[in-house]
C-alpha cells in the first residue's frame, strides 16, 4: 500500500502498530493534494498560453523563447531566498504557503495584463516567483516526512498526484473556454479560484516539520548554505543538473514543434500536455520505486535518454498521430524519471536543518540553465530552421547524458 491513511504531527514519525514506518506518510499525501489542486490551476493557464502568445499575439520564436525562458527561469534567485528563509526561520509550511498564495494572485494579474507583452511577462514573473518560493520548502517537507530509503516512492506518489492535476488542467481550461465562448479572462478567473482552494488545503491539512526545541536549532546563515557546495557528491549533482538543464528542450517548444509537424488545429493544442501528463501519472510511482532499488542517478539519466529519443522522433519520417503519440509517451517518461527522482537523490545528502536551502540550490541551477536553453533554442529556430534546431538540441543532450553517466556524481542512495 503506497499511501498512508493516518495523520500525524510529524509525518516522519508516522509508525503503525507493527512498528514499521510507512513508505508514504499522510503529510506527503496532503502535500500531494495541494499540488494536485494547484496544478489544475497552473495548467489551465499553461495549456492555452503558448498558442495565445504565438498565434494570438504573433510573437516570433525568439520572442516566445525569451518569455518562455523568463517563465521557467525567473525562479532562480527566489528559490534560494525561499529555501534559505524556510530553513532560517524553521517555517517550511509558512514559506510554502506564501508562495502558493502569490501564484494564485498572479492569475488575477493575467486578467489585467491584456495583450501587453511586457505586462504578461511581469505577471508570469510574479507567478513563477511564487512557484520558486514554495518549491524548495515543499520538497524539503517531503524528504523530512519520509525515510531516506523510500524517498523515490514518496516523491513518485507526490508527483503522480501533482500530475493528475496537470492532466485535469487543460480539460478544465477547454471546458471553461467552451462555456464562456472563448473568454480567456474566464479561464484566468477560474484558475484563481482553484488555486485559492489549494492554499486552503495547505493551511488545514499539511503539518509543518518540528525540528525540536528552539534552543537546539542551528541558525542557518547564507555562508553555511553556500558551504553545502563543498560537499563533493552534492556539488556534482548541482553541476550535472544544471548542465543537463542547459540542453533540455522546454515543454512549450516541444508542443509547438509537434503542432507544426502534425499540423494540429489550434482548438486541439491544449490537449497535447495531456499525453505527457497521462504517461507521467502512470509511471511516476513505478519509476520512483525503481530508483530506490537500482539507483536514482541511473533512472534520472534514463529519463534524459527518453527525451533524446523524443527529439529524434520529431525529426523522423513519420508524421501525424503516430509521431505525436510516440513523442508524448517519451516526454512523459522523461518527467516521471527525472522530476521527483532528482530531489530524492539530493535530499539524503543534506542535513535536516539545511534541507530546503540545499534543494533550492539544485533547483536554482536547473531553472537558470533551462531559461538559457529556451532562449538559445528560440534563437536557433529563428536563425536556422526548425529541423536544424531540434537536431542540435538532441545531439547536445545526448553528449551531456553520456558525460554524466561516465562521471557519476552520487555515492549515497544513488
Amino acid at each position: 500500500m503506497y499511501i498512508a491513511t493516518s495523520r500525524g504531527a510529524d509525518a516522519a514519525a508516522e509508525v503503525p502498530k507493527s512498528g514499521v514506518k510507512r513508505a508514504v506518510t499522510g503529510n506527503v499525501v496532503a502535500l500531494g493534494l495541494v499540488s494536485l489542486v494547484t496544478d489544475i490551476s497552473s495548467e489551465m493557464v499553461t495549456a492555452v498560453l503558448p498558442l495565445y502568445l504565438v498565434l494570438g499575439l504573433g510573437l516570433s520564436p525568439l520572442q516566445f523563447g525569451v518569455l518562455d525562458g523568463l517563465y521557467s527561469g525567473v525562479t532562480a534567485v527566489v528559490r534560494l531566498v525561499g529555501g534559505h528563509l524556510a530553513d532560517r526561520w524553521q517555517r517550511l509550511k509558512a514559506v510554502a504557503c506564501f508562495g502558493y498564495g502569490l501564484s494564485a494572485l498572479g492569475k488575477i494579474g493575467l486578467m489585467l495584463a491584456g495583450s501587453s507583452t511586457v505586462a504578461i511577462g511581469a505577471v508570469l514573473a510574479a507567478d513563477r516567483t511564487g512557484k520558486g518560493v514554495r518549491t524548495a520548502p515543499r520538497d524539503a517537507l517531503i524528504t523530512l516526512s519520509s525515510d531516506p530509503e523510500h524517498l523515490g516512492r514518496a516523491f513518485g506518489v507526490h508527483r503522480a498526484m501533482d500530475t493528475f492535476g496537470a492532466f485535469l488542467g487543460p480539460l478544465v481550461a477547454m471546458a471553461v473556454l467552451w462555456l464562456s465562448l472563448g473568454s480567456y479572462d474566464s479561464v484566468f478567473f477560474t484558475s484563481f479560484c482553484v488555486a485559492a482552494i489549494g492554499v486552503i488545503i495547505l493551511v488545514l491539512l499539511v503539518k509543518d516539520h518540528q525540528p525540536g526545541p528552539r534552543t537546539e536549532r542551528p541558525k542557518v546563515s547564507l555562508r553555511e548554505t553556500a558551504g553545502l557546495i563543498r560537499q563533493a557528491s552534492f556539488r556534482r549533482i548541482c553541476v550535472w543538473a544544471a548542465l543537463l538543464g542547459l540542453v533540455t528542450l522546454s515543454d512549450s517548444f516541444l508542443y509547438l514543434v509537434l503542432q507544426r509537424r502534425w499540423e494540429l488545429g489550434a482548438v486541439f493544442f491544449p490537449l497535447l500536455p495531456l499525453g505527457t501528463a497521462g504517461v507521467y501519472l502512470l509511471l511516476a510511482v513505478p519509476l520512483g520505486r525503481l530508483s530506490d532499488r537500482v539507483g536514482r542517478w541511473k533512472v534520472f539519466l534514463g529519463g534524459h535518454i527518453a527525451l533524446v529519443a523524443a527529439l529524434l522522433a520529431l525529426l523522423g519520417p513519420v508524421d501525424g498521430g503516430v509521431l505525436a503519440v510516440l513523442a508524448l509517451i517519451l516526454h512523459g517518461v522523461f518527467y516521471a524519471a527525472t522530476d521527483g527522482v532528482l530531489m530524492a537523490a539530493a535530499g539524503p545528502l543534506l542535513p535536516e536543518h539545511q534541507r530546503a536551502s540545499g534543494l533550492a540550490l539544485v533547483q536554482t541551477g536547473q531553472a537558470t540553465t533551462r531559461m538559457f536553453a529556451s532562449v538559445l533554442f528560440g534563437l536557433a529556430w529563428t536563425a536556422w530552421d526548425l529541423h536544424a534546431a531540434v537536431l542540435v538540441a538532441a545531439g547536445a543532450l545526448a553528449i551531456a547524458v553520456v558525460a554524466a553517466a561516465i562521471l557519476r556524481p552520487l555515492r549515497t542512495y544513488a
